[in-house]
């Protein structure tokens, strides 16, 4: 097949994670194309003439076999239709580029309904599955925009008279669920891809940081909201995980672990490195030891995995917290770790370091853990070293010592947000000056200055098909969505009614795909209730020590629409962006609500009396 393919075209192969521009683009013309949603991998071609797609389809056996063409059968008749119907698929190219191009509907004036929370709860208990947990059916992902969304709306509801405990319940059933089942590793924390079942029993064994920043950020705030200590343990050990596994020694954090590894005899098996049989276990611990993994992970019960081999499951009523059992689950990580390891993607993904370091900053201040802060703080200051330029602005990648690409909308908003929950964390004065200069480029360089939202790619971006607008969540969040957020709480922050404004034109855009489908755009829903109820924004100044009390006290509490700074250090950029929130004789608190603020709060008692109202 390699023979033919070279002989009839010439070949680029894409990393989509390198190049997420042009895999949005080609997933769009298969969908026009082939009338059905894409997927990977993805086979497109082209003509040479125009770089227009005249044909794309996925998946190809090499060989013809249950219906379905082989890819050596493709190549011949592609090769064929394209020499003897050149002439017809200038038409069809026409036809693709004109809709391509009206694909963006126009912003109105309004914004999204209102009603388009109460859909988009409706419609997730509808996908809600009440035995298992999670949305959906197998394949089962983990969905952290669908937690957090209704986590959020019982957040809304828990001082009204009827609370919503059901939208808290479809949350607790399925971060219970996921984490006692394979999604989760048992041994060395950290969270899989997905589940191949319903019962999230065994994984795709795949590792990527996106997953794993979002997830930590949701297991931190859930023990936040419902104070379960297995919550709380959850994020503890994904937070280990990622700190070991995935950062750099420069701070960065690698992209994903593969899913395959050698199994005992050599040969590259999915599962491998996490897989185990009773007798290695056993040989492994001593009798007591194993009695408590052969209870606790069912290992009586025949294997749950390829092989005669299991998969770890903490069964339903067991706890992983035991003495005896957390003894044994060191002794076989010592020993796992022997194995031959999955291979790392050692990327550095600007936009997914920015979810990490978002999930470590919200895990630091609800594990009221200094060292996830150090971390996140690490990783903040590579991408400032190593991935920006004062002149050319961000790259989206970097890799063998050389950042590569143009940063995309995900790296410069999925960045400043997760800086903005850092500063939360730890005020850095130069860190914030990064962030106006991030949010300044965000604005100019991708904002739809005729119909709202950010495009995709820059405007100083290579000439694409056509530049896509996207506000649905897919395996991360939707772009638009977090710059909508990110930009609204710099906005109720400074008073800067440009961010804020920038943010409203976003929502209108995204205003008919929102109503079309609300649950598919959690993130937006997210910056849509933020705009019409804002939250609290708190500065605080003070001597370090006692306000660090103060800010300790106001981040307590599951408030996912509070802001919470403990601003240090007197340099210029400092005393301008807040000129009417200075420092005093001792500490001191300024509360606002949208553009409306309160009396300075000389009293930490007079700032939780204000934020509890």
């Amino acid at each position: 097949i390699a023979e033919q393919m070279n002989r009839l075209f010439v070949n680029i192969k894409v990393d989509r994670e390198e190049r997420p521009d042009l895999d949005r683009v080609y997933q769009t013309a298969h969908q026009v194309l082939a009338q059905r949603a894409g997927g990977w991998p993805l086979t497109v071609f082209l003509d040479p003439e125009d770089q227009m797609p005249f044909f794309a389809g996925t998946y190809y056996p090499p060989t013809s076999r249950h219906g379905m063409p082989g890819f050596a059968d493709v190549l011949m008749r592609i090769d064929e239709f394209y020499r003897k119907e050149h002439d017809g698929l200038r038409k069809q190219a026409e036809s693709l580029q004109a809709v391509l191009t009206q694909i963006e509907a126009p912003a109105g004036e309004d914004l999204p309904a209102a009603m388009v929370f109460a859909q988009a709860r409706q419609a997730l208990e509808q996908d809600f599955d009440r035995r298992y947990g999670g949305f959906g059916q197998a394949p089962k992902f983990p969905h952290p925009g669908f937690c957090q969304r209704l986590l959020r709306h019982w957040r809304a509801t828990a001082r009204e008279p009827n609370p919503d405990v059901q939208a808290l319940y479809m949350v607790s059933h399925t971060l219970g669920k996921m984490a006692r089942g394979g999604l989760y590793d048992q041994l060395g924390g950290g969270f899989f891809r997905y589940s191949v079942d319903a019962y999230w029993a065994i994984p795709h064994f795949e590792k990527m940081l996106y997953d794993n920043g979002q997830l930590l950020a949701l297991y931190a705030q859930a023990w936040q909201a419902s104070a379960d200590p297995y919550y709380r343990d959850i994020a503890n050990a994904t937070a280990d995980w990622a700190i070991r596994e995935m950062q750099s020694p420069d701070g960065g954090f690698y992209a994903t672990l593969d899913a395959d590894s050698e199994d005992g005899d050599g040969r590259k098996t999915e599962g491998a490195f996490y897989t185990w049989t009773p007798a290695e276990i056993k040989g492994l611990l001593d009798d007591d030891e194993f009695l408590a993994v052969e209870t606790a992970y069912g290992l009586d019960q025949p294997p749950n995995f390829e092989n005669s081999r299991w998969h770890l499951n903490l069964r339903q009523g067991q706890s992983p917290d035991t003495g005896l059992l957390a003894d044994a689950r060191k002794k076989l990580l010592k020993a796992r770790g022997q194995r031959t390891r999955p291979a790392r993607d050692e990327k550095i993904i600007c936009s997914w370091n920015g979810l990490m370091i978002q999930g470590l900053a919200i895990a630091a201040r609800a594990l009221d853990r200094d060292d996830l802060a150090e971390s996140a703080m690490r990783a903040a200051n590579f991408v400032r070293e190593k991935l920006w330029d004062d002149e050319d602005g961000l790259r989206s990648v970097y890799k063998d010592g050389r950042a590569r690409f143009p940063a995309y909308l995900d790296d410069y908003a999925f960045l400043l947000n997760g800086l903005l929950e850092l500063l939360q964390t730890r005020w850095d004065s130069p860190l914030f000056g990064f962030c106006l200069t991030l949010a300044r480029r965000l604005v100019d360089d991708f904002e739809d200055r005729d119909h709202g939202g950010f495009f995709f790619t820059a405007h100083q971006h290579e000439k694409l098909l056509f530049r896509p607008k996207t506000f649905a969540d897919e395996a991360i969040p939707a772009g638009n969505g977090v710059a909508a957020v990110a930009l609204q709480r710099l906005g109720f922050l400074l008073g800067d009614t440009g961010f804020l404004q920038a943010a409203q034109n976003a929502l209108r855009s995204g205003k008919s795909a929102i109503e079309r489908y609300p649950p598919g755009h959690a993130t937006m829903l997210d910056a849509l209730e933020e705009h019409l109820q804002p939250g609290e924004t708190i500065v605080i100044r003070g001597e370090a020590e006692d306000a660090a009390r103060w800010r300790k006290a106001a981040t307590m509490a599951y408030a996912p629409k509070r802001q919470v700074y403990l601003l240090s250090g007197d340099d210029q950029e400092l005393a301008d962006a807040f000129a009417d929130k200075r420092a005093g004789q001792g500490t001191v608190a300024y509360l606002c609500t949208g553009h409306v603020c309160s009396e300075p709060l000389t009293t930490m008692d007079g700032l939780l009396a204000a934020i509890a109202k």
